[in-house]
């Protein structure tokens, strides 16, 4: 994977940049922190999501351990996200020492219209009691809200940046901060796609800063849909997020059926490697329940990307649990064996 670092260029910069947690990883083939496309937000190459109900406390062990992207929810997947409120609130809270170590990305998934934001960004401010969100997400976009999608997009010059319309809006509902004022309530706008033709056809627009997407060995078409279409050299290309990395309706940490015996069974650190191999993916975007999958998660980045060799063997590993290849049909010169 090319990684480099990403100049900004877009409305309503920001001199200040996010700094990176003083407890790094150890150094790999990997860049363990990056920038997020145009953005000048330096992030974990892993975000930590909430809705696999992870605590606070093991949230905090996060981000002590390096991890500084957190994605989180206030509205449909509130009772989930909700167990690492009290975290974020330390983390991002107005007075927080630490704000500025923490990239935070927020979501809505009520996407109606312009006039509705008001209400989402209430509930968040409110919730997490915080100055401002690096990242504003609308969720779950696909052909159903496309439509209503677009139109929301059209206010991003009056979401992100400081002194922006509803920034003087949420201002009026709350006291202002020296926070607040110089960056705004919104720093960046981002989109997660349900759909990899329409995250296609926003990819290069100037209203969207980040894009996330399903990606993983068993769902690789945002490899030709999405990732292929990028620059990596271009400094404008948005960041990039993956999720659903370790699997969607089946666990890809199982061996599918008909992989021979003795041959490698891709461990969730193994998948987390897998996407951030491919090129122009920022950030894989995982589920934690408990501080084990955090260290193992950790370890397996320490590894470095994976060889051409091993994304063949994980291509072939996803297609069989799609059952794609019946047993006989499996081209054995592709397997690899782990004792």
């Amino acid at each position: 994977m090319k990684l480099i670092d990403l100049n900004p260029l877009i409305p309503n910069k920001i001199e200040q940049t996010v700094d990176v947690p003083k407890k790094q990883p150890s150094a790999s083939d990997f860049s363990f922190y990056r920038k997020l496309g145009r953005t000048d937000l330096m992030v974990s190459c892993l975000g930590l999501g909430g809705g696999k109900r992870i605590s606070s406390e093991d949230t905090l062990y996060a981000f002590d351990r390096g991890i500084n992207y957190f994605f989180y929810s206030s509205d449909l997947h509130h009772h989930l996200y909700s167990s690492m409120g009290d975290a974020l609130r330390k983390l991002c809270g107005r007075g927080s020492s630490s704000r500025e170590k923490v990239v935070l990305a927020t979501v809505t998934y009520m996407v109606k219209s312009p006039e509705a934001i008001v209400a989402s960004l209430l509930d968040q401010f409110i919730d997490l009691k915080m100055d401002y969100i690096d990242v504003f997400f609308w969720g779950w976009i696909d052909t159903g809200n496309e439509a209503a999608f677009k139109n929301c997009l059209s206010a991003s010059n009056d979401l992100r940046g400081p002194n922006s319309v509803y920034q003087r809006t949420i201002e009026r509902m709350f006291e202002t901060s020296e926070r607040m004022k110089k960056m705004g309530i919104v720093r960046y706008i981002g989109a997660s796609f349900h759909s990899l033709d329409l995250a296609h056809q926003w990819l290069n627009s100037p209203l969207l800063d980040v894009i996330m997407v399903r990606h993983n060995v068993a769902h690789r078409t945002a490899q030709t849909k999405v990732f292929a279409k990028l620059d990596s050299q271009d400094p404008q290309r948005p960041g990039i997020v993956t999720f659903k990395t370790c699997g969607m309706g089946s666990y890809l940490w199982e061996a599918p059926p008909v992989l021979p015996a003795s041959c490698w069974i891709p461990s969730c650190p193994d998948l987390y490697r897998y996407s951030l191999s491919q090129n122009n993916v920022d950030i894989a975007l995982a589920g934690w329940t408990e501080r084990k999958h955090i260290d193992e998660a950790i370890a397996g980045i320490e590894k470095g990307p994976l060889t051409p060799e091993e994304l063949d063997y994980f291509d072939l590993y996803g297609d069989l649990h799609r059952q794609r290849l019946k047993k006989e049909e499996i081209p054995r010169h592709r397997l690899i064996y782990h004792s």
